[in-house]
């Protein structure tokens, strides 16, 4: 079977190059792009929001049991059933039994990478339930059989061409469809899904210690529908998505919505302290899955315990341009980009995916755009040092490192071998690892120091 990384390196092959991926991801950026200049240029100080943001997530991790009781505590007085979910098997069983004891045939699910973390739609199917993606963009690719490309636009690899067609197949609807067409088109099946589902499923944004709540932010009014009809409202969200008060929400609520769409703030900003109360005389339900799944693993890190104050907006990965090159598919993960590239090995197994530190370029855009600080290059290098002492590099990578230090190591060893015996070593990189579109640099047939000596020399005799 083809390992992960072998998969990696053929896929990304495969997409770099394809002219009307790149083209497509390029328009959604660039309109992404547009949007967040204009959401920066709202703040008086971005940076120092970013400061606030970043610390108030710091004492998270310093305090991250206090604060994730704190939330147990608050929100069970209220009549929520709070579940402690080790990994997605415990979490899948937990779903498994509510599907059950409500004989669910039904379910719709609000946008969350959480629930693609644990393939809940998968678990439904099995289950004999029908699980409904309500947010547009993922209901897009649930219709394409695939799973979301983006952690906030999940169909943006598609153009508007794409889902026109797509519709045409599965609903029979004009090829020339517009976008309008299309959503109302989405509108009106979600409506008569919404009101027959036993079962509505969310994730959360935000899990606020303080007043025990779950705060869930969108633009589309699916996850308030998701949880108007449905007797029963099952949250599942990762055990980081843990903030201290609800005021701070007023800092969060910006800064997700201008560095994730470029917005002011998102259009649907919904607060849950507990299950609905009386409606047409039914027993409502509120039952939230606290899901660790490796994050714990992560947090006994040093290195990399400050990946988890991530926010999701997804601005690292529209900022790297290694995703904007290969795209979301091609990590083949839950989670892409910087930030997957970082959790992914914790989450899956360094074994399995610690080739993903080593899809990036290091320039630093990821961090320089994350809303709360997180050192993902530092990371990134933390997690390739990992691999190497793990063994999982391979063997010829590893020789070829040591025959690069032994040779740069000191200046004589430049120094000893001439350009041409340089690049003939280096020839065969063209077309194995460095890409069949790119030539490796020439060296010079002297080192710079032979050059400079010799120059130095020339001017001193003149002299």
């Amino acid at each position: 079977m083809i390992s992960q990384s072998h998969k990696f390196t053929h896929d990304a092959d495969a997409i770099a190059f394809d002219d009307k991926h790149r083209k497509t991801i390029q328009f959604n950026i660039s309109r992404y792009d547009t949007a967040v200049n204009k959401g920066m240029a709202r703040y008086n100080n971005v940076e120092e929001a970013k400061n606030q943001a970043a610390s108030i997530k710091r004492d998270v991790l310093q305090n991250w049991d206090k604060y994730l009781l704190q939330f147990e505590e608050t929100i069970s007085n209220r009549g929520v059933k709070v579940l402690w979910a080790k990994d997605a098997v415990e979490a899948t069983g937990y779903i498994e039994q509510i599907l059950t004891e409500n004989d669910a045939k039904l379910l719709v699910k609000s946008k969350s990478m959480t629930t693609e973390e644990i393939e809940l739609n998968e678990t439904a199917a099995r289950m004999g339930c029908e699980s409904v993606e309500t947010d547009l963009g993922e209901f897009i690719v649930q219709v394409a059989g695939e799973k979301p490309y983006h952690i906030v636009t999940p169909a943006m690899h598609k153009s508007k061409g794409d889902i026109a067609k797509l519709f045409n197949e599965k609903f029979g609807t004009p090829i020339d469809s517009t976008p309008e067409e299309m959503t109302e088109y989405v509108r009106q099946v979600l409506r008569k899904k919404y009101t027959q589902a036993q079962i509505g499923v969310t994730g959360a944004n935000f899990l606020i210690a303080d007043i025990g709540a779950v705060s869930v932010t969108e633009n589309e009014g699916n996850a308030l529908m998701s949880t108007a009809f449905p007797k029963i409202h099952v949250v599942i969200a990762g055990l980081e998505k843990i903030i201290p008060k609800m005021s701070q929400l007023g800092l969060f609520y910006p800064l997700l919505a201008a560095h994730g769409t470029g917005q002011q703030i998102t259009a649907y900003n919904t607060i849950f302290t507990g299950a609905k109360q009386n409606i047409e005389e039914q027993q409502s339900e509120m039952i939230v899955i606290l899901l660790d799944n490796g994050r714990t693993t992560v947090y006994e890190d040093d290195e990399a315990f400050e990946s988890l104050a991530c926010i999701r907006c997804g601005a690292c990965l529209n900022g790297c341009p290694v995703y904007k090159t290969i795209g979301g598919y091609t990590y083949d993960t839950t989670y892409s980009g910087p930030i997957g590239s970082v959790l992914t090995p914790f989450l899956r197994g360094f074994k399995d995916f610690s080739h993903l530190s080593f899809a990036s370029t290091l320039c630093g855009k990821c961090v320089e755009v994350c809303p709360v600080k997180i050192p993902l290059t530092d990371i990134l290098l933390s997690n390739r040092r990992k691999a190497v002492e793990q063994n999982l590099r391979p063997i010829a990578e590893k020789i070829l490192m040591k025959s690069f230090k032994l040779m740069s190591s000191k200046r004589i060893g430049f120094d000893f071998f001439p350009g041409m015996i340089k690049n003939v070593g280096s020839y065969p990189l063209n077309y194995f690892g460095w890409g069949s579109k790119r030539k490796m640099p020439k060296f010079s047939n002297q080192s710079f120091s032979q050059q400079y000596k010799k120059k130095f020399e020339i001017q001193k005799k003149h002299s």
